[in-house]
């Protein structure tokens, strides 16, 4: 079976059943393994009296350790499991809980349906699962556009990229991307703790998500049947403060006919982010309803493609 099947089956598997509670509770997740590594080395490796140079050295090294750590155990799994049906549907089933499309769309729903029945409190608390800036300050407009940022960064980082490194290395390049990308959320902040130990793993993760998040916006464009999506996204991508997220975030803002990003509040930090689609309307409920739609047709699209290169890939 090619790489693509196997992204197949597992997204398949990841779309139906997520990763149940249950489990969760027995095993943890393997994010959650990565994170504690991450954790680990950071705690004992991050001296702050070293200079910039030597905390950025240590901490690339750290984050490669991490990296080949996820890798190669990914690799050895996949070579034990690469004879018969039974084995690809285990690796299936392991490439599953590195994919995250059904919890996406489950958090996003989770404020949507509060912010709808103007449970403001609510819609609040709920988006505090998904975002780093303080929900009490956001109105209804706010909470409404930092859970369609979220959704739209997050499509790329959480379903699209692992997709696109696992459909080109399979259980291997999947496990490198989600060990990257767990780097970087833990360890790739612009602060004092994290700016010289995980400076070298924010870059890496630029790289790692420079294409599938141009994708992402390619796809929610397309999902969106309007050229006028693509033309946001076109122009305002490259203004957001982040050299990937602006992709799909103005893709979705353009699709949607509503305005994303701008200044926010992060702690006590004011940031003067610009307008993506600026001079368009604040997103209601209604619009976050409307993303979700739009999440599940652009999905849809990345499905069939896969499906498309997958029998190509069996019949050549």
């Amino acid at each position: 079976m090619s790489a693509l099947t196997l992204m197949l089956a597992a997204w398949a598997i990841e779309a139906t059943f997520g990763w149940p509670d249950w489990l969760y509770r027995l095993v943890r997740h393997p994010v959650v393994w990565l994170g504690w590594l991450i954790r680990w080395l950071e705690a004992r490796l991050n001296n702050r009296n070293w200079t910039h140079m030597a905390r950025y050295v240590v901490g690339a090294v750290a984050s490669l350790f991490v990296i080949s750590v996820a890798t190669l155990a990914a690799l050895a799994l996949s070579r034990s499991l690469s004879v018969g049906f039974a084995g690809f549907l285990i690796e299936a089933l392991i490439a599953s809980s590195l994919l995250a499309s059904h919890s996406l769309y489950t958090h996003v729903r989770s404020v949507a349906e509060p912010l709808a029945e103007k449970d403001l409190a609510g819609a609040q608390k709920s988006v505090s699962l998904i975002v780093g800036r303080d929900p009490s300050e956001l109105d209804e407009a706010g909470v409404a556009r930092a859970a369609l940022e979220s959704l739209a960064e997050n499509t790329s980082d959480g379903v699209i990229a692992p997709l696109f490194w696992g459909a080109l290395f399979g259980l291997p390049g999947l496990a490198a991307y989600k060990a990257i990308n767990t780097l970087d959320s833990m360890i790739g902040h612009r602060n004092q703790r994290y700016a010289a130990f995980g400076g070298f793993a924010a870059r890496l993760d630029d790289i790692a998500n420079l294409v599938p998040a141009r994708l992402t916006g390619i796809l929610f464009s397309m999902g969106s049947a309007s050229l006028k999506a693509f033309g946001i996204m076109w122009r305002d991508a490259r203004h957001h403060r982040s050299p990937n997220a602006g992709w799909p975030e103005a893709a979705m803002a353009g699709a949607l006919g509503v305005r994303l990003s701008g200044p926010r509040i992060y702690g006590d930090t004011p940031s003067h982010e610009p307008w993506l689609n600026e001079g368009a309307p604040n997103p209601t409920a209604d619009h976050l309803r409307r993303g979700l739609i739009l999440y599940v047709k652009s999905l849809s699209i990345m499905a069939c493609l896969l499906l498309i290169l997958s029998i190509l890939a069996e019949t050549l």
